[in-house]
């Protein structure tokens, strides 16, 4: 078996049937497997699985356990050479899931690789990044990046980046994420301490900690139509993220840096809650009220973005 294609679903059937169909079809049995990790959904997922694509392996939860320990509980059963994460609000294009498993073969060196995304417009998505050093949350947080000039500004999302040229990366999306199962023997599984947001980056650092490689390829296309489940939490998903980028620097970086994470966040945070409750004062419609509520929801529950020391291990 060459390929485990991990998907992991809640919620979602109709898109996680647009995302099988994409590639499905034109798997090899005997060398490409599909796992699909269902999150606890209840609007039919499991049941259109069973009907439609009774081939593919499904590991059922009866609660929500996360992006990081769902996908762990995949690399658990497969039997593939190489592991592919793979968003279920995605579609696969022509023959990369081929050309992205040559690309491995051709590159020992390479522990995790990853492809160009679209947007669903046909854009080119931002699916390699920096790693979200204080400075890069920084620009990202102040609206600096959007300047265009100077290229320093951009650099967290290497803004002046085309995508159509092999780099080496810091962080890799996990809506596309194929991974070496040699090097990840080595580095070890997904951490879930993180539940949704800062897993792969998380993993893709302890990859090139240990002296692997990290890298986008442009050998074809996937359309990503983003963060689909993500968005239905509201602000408990500005939360999560938040919660994500301080542990991350509590575990990678120490105390310090994660303080002052936590800080610049927080100072974003209210900066929103004060431009849209400025906003709702001179505006009657909807969306600028839940705009205001929105952040106020985030700022309201903002300590509880702290991580334990069981969290990060410490």
């Amino acid at each position: 078996m060459r390929l485990s294609i991990i998907i992991v679903n809640w919620n979602q059937r109709d898109m996680l049937a647009d995302c099988l169909q994409s590639f499905v079809p034109k798997l090899q049995p005997n060398r490409e497997e599909v796992i699909v990790v269902d999150n606890a959904s209840t609007d039919g997922s499991v049941e259109m699985l069973a009907e439609r694509y009774p081939e593919v392996r499904l590991i059922r939860n009866s609660k929500n356990r996360g992006f990081a320990a769902a996908n762990n509980q995949g690399f658990a059963v497969a039997r593939g050479h190489y592991l592919l994460l793979l968003n279920n609000d995605t579609l696969v294009h022509g023959d990369v899931l081929n050309r992205a498993y040559e690309y491995m073969e051709r590159h020992a060196d390479v522990a995790v690789m990853g492809c160009k995304v679209l947007n669903d417009d046909g854009t080119t998505q931002v699916s390699t990044t920096q790693y979200p050093s204080l400075t890069n949350l920084a620009l990202l947080t102040s609206g600096l990046w959007k300047l265009p000039w100077p290229k320093f500004l951009g650099r967290y999302q290497m803004a002046h980046w085309q995508r159509d040229d092999v780099r080496d990366v810091d962080t890799i999306s996990g809506c596309f994420m194929l991974v070496r199962e040699s090097a990840m023997d080595q580095v070890g599984v997904l951490d879930e301490r993180f539940f949704f947001f800062g897993e792969e980056t998380d993993w893709c650092k302890r990859f090139r900690d240990a002296g692997w490689r990290v890298t986008f390829a442009p050998v074809g296309e996937i359309t990503h139509f983003g963060s689909v489940s993500a968005r239905r939490l509201n602000h408990e998903r500005d939360l999560m993220l938040s919660r994500a980028m301080v542990r991350l620097h509590r575990k990678h970086r120490g105390l310090v840096s994660a303080m002052l994470v936590w800080f610049v966040l927080l100072v974003f945070n209210l900066s929103r809650v004060g431009f849209w409750a400025l906003r709702s004062m001179f505006s009657r419609r909807p969306e600028v009220r839940a705009r205001c509520s929105h952040f106020f929801g985030v700022v309201r529950e903002f300590f509880s973005v702290w991580p334990t020391l069981r969290e990060v291990g410490q």
